[in-house]
């Protein structure tokens, strides 16, 4: 498949976190639901840590540094407050996976790679991977700004 098309495919599976970023604010970002353990401010930035290290450990982006503190810390830290720095970070995410996978030639698409935390897929699954994965807390952001304290 052409990564063009894959890249449009990811691109719209990611407007369900996305189309959220225009009315979050501040205020929004230590929202939480009840004992839940992760604030609106940490998924933001958690969405963009695995975007970044599926860029570089799976896409094998060269040169790119990641520092994912939320998969690191694995828990929230409570640090996730500055919206500005939030949104730019994953603009950067965003703009890093895009371009490794417009890079990527028809024929990666079915290489495999291995990685510990989902172990062995087509580059191809592993796209698909991160698609639900974005939506997946797209959806726990969007209840958390909804209904969250």
């Amino acid at each position: 498949m052409e990564a063009n098309n894959l890249v449009q495919l990811w691109t719209e599976g990611r407007t369900r976190f996305t189309n959220q970023l225009s009315s979050i604010t501040e205020a929004d970002l230590t929202k939480r639901l009840g004992d839940a353990p992760n604030s609106a401010g940490f998924l933001i930035r958690h969405i963009a840590d695995v975007e970044l290290l599926f860029t570089k450990n799976v896409f094998k982006a060269e040169g790119l540094q990641v520092h994912a503190k939320t998969v690191i810390a694995q828990k929230d830290t409570g640090e996730w407050t500055n919206l500005a720095e939030l949104l730019s970070y994953q603009q950067t995410a965003y703009e890093a996976l895009r371009a490794v996978l417009l890079s990527q030639p028809d024929s990666a698409w079915e290489e495999t790679i291995t990685t510990k935390e989902f172990g062995t897929k087509t580059k191809m699954e592993a796209l698909g991977r991160i698609i639900t994965h974005t939506a997946y807390h797209a959806g726990q952001l969007a209840i958390i700004i909804k209904y969250g304290k």
